[in-house]
C-alpha cells in the first residue's frame, strides 16, 4: 500500500488526528492501512483506533471492516470520529454512505490533502466550534498534540492567565469535547500555525514582548483583570535572560544558527536569538508555507535539502528535530519540533510564555557552551 506520510513532516491525516484526539469524549478511528495508523499513534502518544485494511479489502472494499470497528466502539461511551486516509480516498469509496447507520463524525483528510496544519484546520472545522457570548474567560489557542511542548504551553498560559485573574475558556485543541461549542468570545494564542480562528484574538504568548501586548489587551477587555503580577514577572525574568546572555557573550562569539520548524516557532526563535544573543540567523527552513520575512527562509520538507542547507551555511547551532540532528555533523543542537528522540521527556516543558522563553534560551546557552568544534 502507498505511504501517505512525508518522512520529514507529518501530513494532513496526522494533523486531523492531532486535533481530534486532543478532545476527551471523542474516539478517533484512522481508516486506512497499519502504516497510516502507527505513524500518528507513535507521534501523538495518545489512544487511537484503526481499521487496518488489508490488500484484499483494497480490491473488494473496506465497508465491512469499517463497520466492524465502529460497531465494537459503539456503546462504549463518547462519540466516534473517522479520519479517511489515502487508500479509501483514492479508491473513491463513499465512506459517508457506509456510516449512514452510525452517529459518527467523518473527517476527510487523507495524507495528500496537505500538510499537518491543513489537516488540523479541516478537523477543527468539522467539529463546528461556536462562541458562547455568556462564557467567561479567554480561550487558549494553537495547542496541538503533535507539538512536543503542547502540555507545557497549556500549563504556562493557564498559569499566566490565572495570575492575571482571567479564567480559561476552551483550549483548542486539548479539552472536553462539549467545550468546543461553548468557547469564550476572546482568545490568546500559543502557536499561530494551529490558530483556530475562534473568538477575537487578543495576541500571542510567544516571548516577553508579545506577553506584554497581549495582557495589556486583556486588561482592556476584562475589568477584573490584574495584569501587574504578569508584567512584573516578565520584566524580572527578562533581566535574568539579558544577564545570562551578556555573560555568555563576554566569553564566546555570537552563534550562527540554522532553524528548522513550523513558521510560528521558527520566527520567534530567530527573533529571540538575535535579540538576546546577537545571533546570525543564516537560514530558516519551515515545514509549512513560509510567510514573507526579511530572513532567508523557504519551505523545506526533504531531509536531503536539510542536509544541503546545513552544509552550505555551516552554522554553529542547528535548531529543529532529530532529523536535522542526524545530518548536522555534530554541531550544537536544540530540539524544537517532532520527532525528538534519544532523550527521555517526562516533564511538561513550555515553549511559550515566560517559562518557555527561559527554557529555550537556557537550552541554547548550555548547548552552545558545550558545543563541539564545527567540522572543517
Amino acid at each position: 500500500m502507498p505511504e501517505c506520510e512525508n518522512p520529514l513532516w507529518p501530513c494532513a491525516m496526522t494533523g486531523a488526528a492531532a486535533c481530534l484526539a486532543g478532545f476527551s469524549g471523542l474516539k478517533v478511528v484512522i481508516h486506512g492501512s497499519s502504516g497510516c495508523y502507527y505513524y500518528p499513534a507513535s507521534l501523538l502518544h495518545t489512544p487511537l483506533y484503526g481499521t487496518f485494511i488489508l490488500e484484499n479489502e483494497v480490491v473488494f472494499g473496506s465497508e465491512e471492516r469499517l463497520n466492524e470497528v465502529i460497531a465494537e466502539l459503539s456503546g462504549t461511551g463518547g462519540r466516534i470520529a473517522v479520519i479517511t486516509t489515502c487508500v479509501p480516498s483514492i479508491l473513491g469509496e463513499d465512506i459517508r454512505s457506509m456510516l449512514a447507520t452510525h452517529d459518527v463524525l467523518l473527517v476527510d483528510s487523507p495524507g495528500f490533502a496537505g500538510d499537518l496544519e491543513t489537516g488540523y484546520r479541516v478537523a477543527l472545522a468539522a467539529l463546528r466550534p461556536e462562541v458562547d457570548p455568556a462564557r467567561a474567560g479567554v480561550n487558549i489557542d494553537g495547542v496541538s498534540l503533535s507539538d512536543p511542548f503542547f502540555r507545557g504551553n497549556t500549563q504556562e498560559t493557564t498559569r499566566l492567565l490565572t495570575m492575571a485573574s482571567v479564567p480559561v475558556g476552551t483550549v483548542f485543541s486539548c479539552d472536553r469535547l462539549e467545550q468546543v461549542r461553548h468557547a469564550s468570545p476572546f482568545t490568546v494564542g500559543t502557536n499561530d500555525d494551529f490558530g483556530s480562528g475562534v473568538g477575537t484574538c487578543l495576541g500571542s504568548t510567544l516571548g516577553f514582548e508579545a506577553i506584554r501586548k497581549t495582557f495589556t489587551n486583556l486588561a482592556g477587555k476584562f475589568a477584573d483583570a490584574d495584569i501587574d503580577p504578569v508584567l512584573r514577572e516578565a520584566g524580572e525574568q527578562e533581566e535574568r535572560v539579558i544577564h545570562a546572555c551578556d555573560k555568555y557573550l563576554r566569553r564566546y562569539d555570537p552563534p550562527s544558527v540554522a532553524i528548522f520548524a513550523g513558521a510560528s516557532y521558527a520566527l520567534f526563535a530567530s527573533r529571540a536569538l538575535e535579540q538576546y544573543l546577537d545571533a546570525a540567523i543564516l537560514f530558516i527552513g519551515t515545514r509549512n508555507e513560509p510567510p514573507d520575512s526579511s530572513y532567508l527562509i523557504e519551505q523545506v520538507t526533504e531531509l536531503s535539502k536539510v542536509r544541503a542547507h546545513i552544509q552550505q551555511c555551516r552554522p554553529d547551532l542547528v535548531v529543529g528535530s532529530s532529523f536535522e540532528r542526524s545530518v548536522s555533523d555534530g554541531r550544537a543542537f536544540v530540539g524544537l519540533i517532532p520527532p525528538l528522540r534519544e532523550k527521555v521527556r517526562l516533564s511538561h516543558l513550555p515553549f511559550v510564555g515566560i517559562g518557555g522563553t527561559l527554557h529555550f534560551l537556557e537550552s541554547v546557552l548550555n548547548t552552545c557552551r558545550d558545543r563541539k568544534p564545527v567540522p572543517t
